[in-house]
């Protein structure tokens, strides 16, 4: 059966960037929706009409793939308004409570450094403005 439009496909990949560091890795097969939200739209472009068994090596660019970085999505908080339990790398689905930012309501924030007085926060995808290649197999 070829693959079209709201079809669940089975896949396995290894994701890399440019520079040929692994990003991801999908040993075990992961369903998708073709024709929904779950992939990229030069993922399921490059997926139509072909089959269990294919493989597909694709070169996504930033803007075909998380977007540009945007310094704007970049914002500095008071520390204080942050749990005392904080790490780099944790993830807020909103800013606290007693922000000082206006930032998108539906992003997630990323913590990118922690100071004593405050905080930075990232709203980028983590892969944004990164060019990536995908060695994809359908499997199902």
């Amino acid at each position: 059966m070829e693959i079209s439009q709201q079809c669940v496909v089975a896949l396995t990949w290894v994701l890399k960037d440019t520079l040929g560091e692994t990003l991801d890795t999908l040993d075990v097969p992961v369903e998708f929706l073709v024709g929904g939200d779950d992939l990229l739209a030069k993922i399921e472009e490059a997926l139509q009409g072909h089959e269990k068994g294919d493989r597909l090596d694709l070169h996504l660019e930033p803007e075909e793939a998380f977007g540009d970085y945007d310094e704007h999505l970049v914002f500095l908080e008071p520390r204080a308004i942050f749990p005392a339990e904080l790490e780099e790398g944790m993830s807020f689905e909103q800013l606290p409570e007693g922000a000082t930012s206006e930032g998108p309501k539906d992003a997630l924030y990323t913590v990118a450094e922690i100071y004593p007085e405050h905080v930075v926060l990232d709203a980028n995808h983590p892969l944004a403005g990164i060019a990536l290649r995908l060695s994809l197999k359908v499997e199902g």
